[in-house]
């Protein structure tokens, strides 16, 4: 009976034993994968390109507002008193030529008096030559005692007295004549009319205004600049200049202002302006533009803009350390040319740094550097 009651607990235990070598099998692959990975450490992040900085020649310039004028506005007033105004030949926006007739008066009045000038003149003529003739033959009389010294001073003052009226006589004709040339307006100078005051059959005063020339069509931009950059800038030199309609305008340094303004400490710069070029709409006078002015170059230290990444108001890189982790690096930039950033401080000269997928990175992510050969494409690795 004792053999038969033992089978029990030999089945029980080789049932235990069982279930524990299966145990045995499942958990050993488990294991072996767990040390796998543990021996593979972890994955990279990203996969990335890298530079170095190098070292560039950038521009300095210095920028400034300002407004758009003429580079001289001509007054062109009314030269003739009391004529009515006939004719006006020119409008605002026109482009005129030195010497052109602008507006027209009647000049009906004016021909009267030039005439009748013209007639006192002949009449003091007359009267100087039957003077100039009696002064002559008191002359040859003086010695035969026919005429007393009194009579022949006489004709001889009347000789001289006609002289004079006719050179009076001469002087009324040339003003009458010189208003007779008033009675045109004409522009002083080449230019652009931008005012016009003139109004057919007015009749204006001397002195009244009647146009507005913008002389030779120029126009300069009248920067300000303040007291402490005053100082770097020197006549002649280069400006580029952008007013609000876009066009693009280059110039040159004519003057720097020779006071400085006490309420806002800043000083005029004269430019002239060439004018634009392209399809943009002109530069008009009296429109606010922003500008800069070409102070030369210097050497800097640059990276690609895709290398400089904005967090929280600063600008950061990401510097590839040895062991393929990057450093989130805090930089200060300055000036920009095309896709390169200058770098003032915070980053050494031999440092790489992260170019492709930057913007995904945190500090002390690990990455793999893409060869030459297959640039990255800043896209998170599978995983």
């Amino acid at each position: 009976m004792k053999p038969f009651q033992s089978k029990p607990a030999l089945l029980l235990i080789t049932v235990l034993l069982a279930v524990a070598a299966i145990s045995a099998l499942i958990a050993a692959p488990e294991s072996g994968a767990a040390d796998d990975k543990k021996a593979a450490g972890p994955k990279p992040a990203l996969t990335v390109t890298t530079v170095r900085p190098q070292t560039a020649s950038l521009p300095i310039r210095l920028a400034a507002n300002g407004n758009i004028a003429a580079w001289q506005e001509a007054i062109i007033g009314s030269e003739s008193n009391g004529l009515r105004l006939a004719e006006v030949h020119a409008g605002v926006g026109d482009q005129v030529r030195a010497g052109q007739v602008l507006a027209s008066f009647a000049n009906e009045t004016v021909a009267a008096e030039v005439a009748q000038a013209r007639a006192a003149l002949m009449e003091a003529e007359a009267t100087a030559a039957d003077a100039a003739a009696n002064a002559a033959r008191a002359r040859t009389l003086q010695s035969t005692g026919a005429l007393s010294q009194a009579q022949i001073n006489q004709y001889l003052t009347l000789e001289q007295t006609a002289k004079a009226r006719v050179e009076a006589a001469k002087a009324t004709l040339a003003a009458q004549q010189l208003r007779m040339r008033h009675v045109q307006v004409v522009a002083p100078d080449s230019g652009i009319i931008s005012a016009r005051n003139a109004t057919v059959g007015a009749v204006v005063p001397a002195g009244t205004e009647l146009f507005r020339l913008i002389r030779r069509g120029r126009l300069e931009w009248r920067a300000e600049v303040t007291a402490s950059e005053l100082g770097r800038i020197r006549p002649g030199m280069p400006a580029t200049v952008t007013a609000v309609t876009g066009a693009e305008l280059k110039g040159k340094v004519r003057m720097v202002g020779p006071t400085v303004d006490p309420q806002n400490r800043a000083a005029i710069v004269y430019v002239d302006l060439q004018p634009a070029s392209g399809d943009a709409p002109p530069a008009k006078a009296g429109m606010f533009a922003r500008g800069e002015f070409d102070l030369g170059a210097s050497s800097a230290l640059t990276v690609p803009q895709q290398a400089v990444v904005l967090r929280d108001g600063f600008s950061y890189v990401f510097r590839l350390a040895p062991d393929n982790r990057v450093q989130q690096v805090k930089v200060r930039t300055g000036r920009r040319i095309g896709d390169r950033v200058e770098v003032l401080e915070g980053l050494k000269a031999d440092a790489p740094v992260v170019v492709s997928g930057a913007g995904f990175l945190n500090d002390g992510d690990l990455v793999r550097v893409a060869d030459a050969q297959g640039p990255a494409n800043g896209t998170p690795a599978s995983k």
